[in-house]
């Protein structure tokens, strides 16, 4: 009998990982040199304990790593990228479709600071980088998940925020964004108190102006013209 793989808990619902055409001959003609491949616990997403990669090596160059969790179809992503030309940045993105969809956007636009790993990034966070080793976190608009039942799958949450205080760099900032007040008040209560991150706009009342390096994507054009206020937050990571 073969054994039973745990599933654990995870912040995001997985998905078909059916591609168009247009998806699959991005997939072709990039993944090979830009999708980072990492060894897996067990299921397709997670993330095994291995050696941390050389990312001096996977890009050809040393510079500072700046991650995204959740990147989705790349829309913020591949601007964002585009715009901090100084810094690799490393993308974790659970659905290998929107990485395809990544992936084609940075071809069109000669984006080449970017690799994507296809696993959670919560996981790839913990296991990847060497403590202190990253300079910059994004994590935007992630799954609210609403239910109370549901509030265990959030992303943000005390586990995360101590994989945060360890692997990021002292001083170095975590931007999030989210357009459902609920989960905006969620990411308060549990980072605004957390040992070994500070609220940068404490004193003006938490909320982060917008991150003006941020495009307005069509996802947050949907939340706007509904009616849904955006949340912006930053914090820094305290010495150590």
């Amino acid at each position: 009998m073969s054994e039973r793989v745990h599933r654990e808990i995870v912040s995001f619902v997985r998905r078909s990982a059916r591609m168009n055409p247009s998806q699959q001959r991005a997939w072709e003609r990039y993944s090979p040199t830009h999708v980072v491949p990492v060894e897996r616990r067990g299921t397709s997403t997670s993330v095994a304990e291995q050696p941390v990669p050389d990312w001096a090596a996977i890009f050809g160059r040393e510079a500072p790593l700046v991650v995204e969790i959740g990147s989705g179809t790349g829309d913020s992503l591949v601007p964002m990228a585009a715009g901090r030309a100084e810094a690799n940045v490393v993308a974790f993105e659970v659905f290998e479709p929107a990485v395809a969809s990544t992936l084609s956007k940075m071809g069109r636009e000669g984006v080449d600071n970017l690799r994507i790993v296809v696993a959670d990034g919560a996981q790839g966070l913990a296991t990847l980088f060497h403590p202190g080793q990253v300079s910059e976190l994004w994590t935007f608009f992630a799954d609210p998940w609403h239910k109370s039942r549901h509030h265990k799958r959030r992303l943000v949450s005390p586990e995360l925020a101590a994989t945060v205080t360890r692997q990021l760099a002292p001083g170095a900032l975590w931007h999030l964004a989210t357009d459902w007040e609920d989960y905006a008040q969620w990411m308060r209560e549990v980072l605004d108190p957390f040992p070994g991150v500070e609220n940068v706009h404490a004193a003006e009342g938490g909320w982060a102006p917008r991150l003006a390096a941020r495009p307005l994507t069509k996802y947050e054009r949907r939340g706007l013209d509904v009616g849904r206020e955006i949340h912006d937050l930053t914090y820094r990571v305290m010495p150590r």
